[in-house]
């Protein structure tokens, strides 16, 4: 049986469309999945919706309608952008599901019996756009002397009658857990500032509302419903199946291997979210990562600035594998990271237009043209050798050893330069020039690029799936054949000799991009 991997984005709050952090996010778990699923692996990836809440409440009667209708439309625009962008989910969580509402109530009943809940009254600071408490200690003051939490954004102060969770039993386990399991917070920032939180000491977290009824309603407490963070991190159990721990889903994914989430959340998922599980018994996921911000051209994101980006007009621009590639390619996973229309462009012209796409190209069409299209076999010189050995080591360990890390960027540069080493070698052999004075010896270059040019569509797969499997199409490769396992020895070429393969004259898989004024030119 192939090895399960598990794999969560944030659950997304609809309270508007998909912005360029979400698209991003979304995409760089869509690369994991399918690394993942190409080394062999049994792979489950969840996202969804978060829609209770204060916020989702308010923007509903601010706009005359019933708060489901509103969260219906909200979280249509995000099964859109994943399809959109090519992230191939397989399961879609909403919060307001009669399923999730039955997982929370069963997380919430194993912490009462754990006897970790006890009603009392909070009076404190609480944001609603962020939906998170804050101590006073916090708290910063804006230009008008208003107070605001540590993500910038106006809290106010709250009073109400609440459930308690004993958060502050689990410091002194939240830090053994740190570190007992070092990678259990990446990258080490997110850790650090995770570590300084929990030893400054942690109060009891109030996980219940009365101000409002939209949300998960508290079992055996009229008018309270759930805090919006209980519930939404119940997201990751209810993709798997949870409450039935027994049953066949539950068992083999959970715990998740991996949550991908914004670095302004991470302490909801690697304070609040394992003391929930320890308290309920259940086991704890492996990794929780905290990528970084996606800056427009330095800045962040605001409707004030007039800087927001529609993530599917970019795809939509430039082309979704562009745009997906540009975003795990620029960008060290885990830090935050600037786009621009001119970047995306260069970037993608330079290194997929000019770099693979050329390279693909102009071979399969010297092989169309002067090998009639034919494959053969073929005895390898020592610099032949040599090329296939440069893209071997690329492709099938350094590439899939980054990404293993989720170093995304590193890998894809591994796989860069064994595409440059791919065009010196054309460079330099000339198989042009070959033709005439030896057709013999070009026909062995072809086919040496052609191996290597298939190794390298495989390896980058994750990230431009619909382009690599253009390339692999124009080679003839099997779907059978384009797993991970087939970059080691496999007999796949002699196969496609002993067929008498026959490749077609190629069309332009990667067409260079333009700026959109310079398209109107």
């Amino acid at each position: 049986m192939s090895e399960p991997f598990y794999i969560t984005t944030a659950i997304n709050y609809p309270n508007g469309k998909p912005h360029i952090g979400h698209a991003y996010e979304g995409i760089a778990t869509d690369v994991m999945a399918r690394f993942q699923r190409l080394r062999g692996r049994d792979v489950r990836l969840v996202t969804g919706t978060d829609e209770h809440g204060l916020k989702m409440d308010q923007t509903a009667r601010n706009q005359g309608r019933e708060t489901i209708d509103l969260a219906d439309e909200m979280s249509s625009y995000f099964r859109e952008m994943c399809a959109k962008l090519d992230i191939q989910f397989d399961e879609f969580v909403r919060t307001t599901e009669p399923r999730h509402h039955e997982a929370s109530i069963a997380l919430w009943k194993r912490m009462e019996e754990a006897g970790d809940l006890y009603l009392d009254r909070y009076e404190g600071w609480y944001s609603v756009r962020d939906e998170a408490f804050y101590d006073e200690s916090e708290l910063t003051e804006g230009e008008g002397g208003e107070k605001l939490s540590p993500q910038g954004t106006p809290v106010e102060w709250t009073a109400e009658e609440t459930w308690f969770f004993r958060l502050s039993n689990y410091q002194d386990k939240l830090l053994k857990l740190y570190e007992d399991q070092p990678d259990f917070i990446r990258p080490q920032s997110r850790c650090n500032e995770v570590l300084r939180f929990v030893e400054g000491g942690l109060k009891d977290l109030s996980v219940s509302r009365t101000s409002f009824d939209w949300g998960v309603p508290v079992p055996g407490s009229d008018g309270h419903v759930m805090y919006v963070w209980v519930d939404a991190l119940t997201t990751y159990m209810t993709g798997v199946g949870f409450p039935d721990v027994d049953g066949d889903t539950f068992s083999k994914y959970w715990p998740a291997d991996v949550h991908m989430i914004g670095k302004d959340i991470v302490r909801f998922h690697t304070v609040y979210w394992p003391a929930f599980l320890m308290s309920a018994n259940l086991p704890l996921p492996k990794q929780v990562f905290g990528h970084g911000f996606l800056l427009n051209r330095g800045q962040k994101e605001s409707k004030s600035l007039g800087n927001v980006t529609d993530p599917l007009e970019l795809a939509e621009q430039y082309g979704v594998d562009n745009l997906r590639y540009f975003f795990m390619r620029e960008i060290a996973f885990g830090q935050d990271g600037s786009y621009s229309a001119e970047a995306i462009v260069t970037r993608c012209n330079a290194e997929l237009a000019n770099s693979f796409g050329n390279l693909a190209q102009r071979t399969l069409s010297m092989i169309a043209k002067n090998m009639d299209g034919r494959i053969e076999a073929f005895e390898q010189a020592d610099v032949d050798r040599d090329l296939l050995g440069k893209v071997a080591t690329a492709c099938g360990k350094e590439l899939l050893g980054e990404f293993e890390k989720l170093n995304f960027s590193i890998g894809i540069e591994a796989w860069l330069r064994a595409v440059y080493a791919c065009n010196q070698y054309v460079d330099e052999q000339a198989p042009w020039t070959l033709k005439k004075t030896d057709p013999e010896r070009m026909k062995v270059v072809l086919q040496t690029l052609f191996i290597a040019i298939r190794d390298l569509a495989i390896a980058i797969q994750p990230v431009i799936p619909s382009k690599a499997a253009a390339v692999l199409d124009q080679l003839g490769v099997p779907e059978n054949d384009r797993a991970y396992s087939s970059l080691e020895y496999s007999d796949w070429f002699a196969r496609l000799t002993d067929a008498g393969h026959v490749i077609d004259k190629p069309s332009p898989i990667f067409p260079r991009l333009e700026l959109p004024d310079q398209a109107a030119a």
